[in-house]
């Protein structure tokens, strides 16, 4: 059975390596892009099982990715967790408008835990 492949787009670096740490460790192969520009480009040339998507970000926000990621045919129906510190979610629910898998966390709320078991449903893994 291959390793589930995650790509994590995170411009806070302590958020990103602490993501790729708990994800690493319950198994899964991690691939860390900084913005929305490294993340698409990861995107590109490899496929993933899941992207963990910051919305804020500077380059190409997760609003953007998004929106490029969805027009691809595989991007089409990757799942997506959007990361977001936004209470007001409408940026976020908005993201949800681009169609295929997506969900939401609140970063401020949740434990690395919760983020990884929403991951894991998500995959169907």
């Amino acid at each position: 059975m291959n390793t589930p492949k995650i790509l994590i787009i995170e411009d806070e670096v302590s958020i990103r390596k602490a993501l790729a740490d708990k994800f690493t460790r319950a198994g899964f192969e991690i691939v860390e892009a900084k913005d929305g520009e490294e993340g698409l480009n990861a995107v590109l040339s490899h496929k993933y099982d899941l992207i963990l998507l910051d919305l804020v970000m500077p380059h190409m926000d997760g609003s953007d990715f998004l929106k490029r990621l969805r027009v691809d045919e595989f991007g089409k129906d990757v799942p997506v967790l959007i990361l977001t510190n936004l209470n007001d979610d409408v940026k976020a629910r908005k993201c949800a408008d681009e169609g295929g898998k997506c969900e939401f966390v609140l970063k401020s709320e949740a434990k690395l835990e919760e983020v990884l078991e929403k991951a894991k449903k998500m995959m169907n893994k």
